[in-house]
């Protein structure tokens, strides 16, 4: 028996926001996908769209995830995950690599984050200086060096902590770079004034996403 309360509404699963982030990419765009949700954007490219997948580990024109029993081992994004290669695809040096998002090639770069802050700052690498992680690593090159930076995360924590707030209570990752941000629950802009729902899931209240959220959210005028 579920003791969630119901609801007239229901999150996206995370699929679904890959999927929501695909859709909204621009034609021929270079993009560049971080570890978590990101990495599922690849599997669900709409048909016919041409985007040229980045991993910073030195591969152009990834593809999605493989099929069952068509594995390459030798294959695999900067999250250790196997992927495939589109057709004109290549390999490269980790610096190429790197030279491509610092140089501001990257069209776009979609991360995950623990927190994302009403400013643009961003939070994505640790939740406390005894984290494991030991470093910040590539995101950092990447939300310097991308030209449009977009994150895609769960509206809230497992203990329904908001992941939009007013500053960021994580070590930081960058700052003032998220334009856009894509939930569970909506799709939110960064803007000059704070956090502008563009989109909610529907049967979802102005109300109750706000309710979900730290920071002070805008509706469109």
């Amino acid at each position: 028996m579920s003791l969630e309360p119901e609801t007239a509404w229901t999150p996206l699963r995370r699929p679904d926001m890959a999927a929501r982030v695909a859709r909204d990419i621009p034609e021929g765009w270079y993009v560049n996908l971080g570890i978590g949700i990101p990495t599922l954007v690849a599997n669900h490219l709409p048909s016919g769209r041409e985007i040229i997948f980045h991993s910073e580990n030195g591969i152009l024109g990834m593809g999605p995830e493989p099929a069952p029993g068509r594995t390459d081992p030798w294959l695999i994004n900067a999250g250790k995950q196997h992927v495939t290669l589109q057709p004109g695809g290549s390999y490269f040096h980790h610096a190429d690599s790197f030279a491509m998002i610092r140089g501001g090639h990257i069209d776009l770069c979609v991360l995950g984050a623990f927190q994302v802050a009403e400013n643009g700052d961003i939070a994505n690498w640790a939740t406390s200086d005894a984290e494991s992680a030991p470093a910040v690593g590539g995101a950092m090159d990447l939300c310097a060096g991308a030209r449009n930076l977009w994150v895609v995360m769960e509206h809230t924590t497992r203990a329904g902590e908001s992941k939009l707030v007013r500053r960021c209570t994580y070590p930081l990752t960058a700052l003032g770079c998220v334009t856009r941000i894509y939930t569970n629950l909506a799709v939110i802009e960064v803007t000059a004034d704070g956090f502008l729902v563009s989109e909610m899931v529907p049967g979802l209240t102005f109300e109750e996403l706000q309710a979900k959220t730290d920071a002070p959210l805008r509706r469109p005028d």
